[in-house]
């Protein structure tokens, strides 16, 4: 490469786009492992999904998602058979940026955690 070429990259290529079915594998593979058998403490719910969330981004990050900023939301609530609804908005490029979602639910709590990976110019 030239010494005075510029390095700045408009558009990731496609190998190093961000890929919502690999991320979604990776979080359904740490909700499963980190949620097994657990059951929901209202006293211990922020810091499991604090804990949660900071897995997912390390395990997107050693993926290899280069020049994208990860961004990684978790809720956790307790199982009652109640209905939830949870929405997401946020400005865009819909050719660089995505998403991916996984739900983990058991007897005794549900957790939804998003992945968003927004491409840095």
């Amino acid at each position: 490469m030239d010494a005075g070429a510029s390095t700045y990259l408009i558009r990731p290529s496609y190998k190093d786009k961000f890929k919502a079915g690999v991320a979604k594998e990776c979080i359904g593979e740490i909700l499963r492992e980190q949620l097994y058998g657990v059951q929901y403490d209202p006293e211990e719910a922020p810091a499991l999904s604090r804990a949660l969330a900071d897995c997912i981004k390390n395990k997107l990050r050693d993926v290899g998602f280069d020049r994208y900023k990860l961004i990684v939301q978790v809720v956790i609530g307790e199982q009652r058979g109640e209905g939830v609804k949870m929405a997401a908005r946020c400005l865009w490029d819909a050719d660089t940026d995505s998403f991916a979602q996984d739900i983990f639910m058991n007897d005794s709590l549900f957790c939804v955690a998003a992945a968003f990976g927004v491409y840095y110019y």
